[in-house]
């Protein structure tokens, strides 16, 4: 009498992203050339523009907030949906200009979790 082979088993891959709903970024504004310095209004406008010139009106609709400008250092945090991470990341690396004048962000950190940017371990002081 044969015997019954066993059923073969299933091999089921899963590659699990990132779990985080939002990523976010630590970014500064260079202009070179000094002249006025954009409000926390003006720098929101300033993203939103670099997402529409690169990735159109889509690009544009996608959801970023601005929870912390500096005017003084023209750094911010953003927070993006995790999805739309590349998206901003790269229309902000390629924005150019702001009002007919040489720019440049430049992105210090990025990270899944706010609290991992509350602090720089390059500039940690020990006592």
């Amino acid at each position: 009498m044969a015997r019954a082979e066993p059923p073969a088993a299933a091999f089921e891959r899963r590659v699990l992203r990132s779990a985080a709903e939002h990523h976010y970024l630590r970014v500064r504004l260079e202009l070179p050339d000094g002249g006025a310095r954009p409000s926390v209004a003006q720098f929101k406008q300033l993203v939103v523009s670099a997402l529409r010139e690169l990735h159109g009106e889509v690009g544009a609709a996608l959801p970023v907030d601005v929870l912390t400008y500096e005017e003084k250092t023209l750094s911010a945090i953003l927070r993006v949906v995790s999805s739309g991470l590349v998206k901003l990341w790269s229309a902000l690396t390629l924005l150019g200009f702001y009002q007919n004048r040489r720019c440049a962000f430049r992105v210090l950190q990025t990270s899944p979790f706010l609290l991992a940017l509350s602090g720089n371990s390059r500039e940690l002081v020990l006592d």
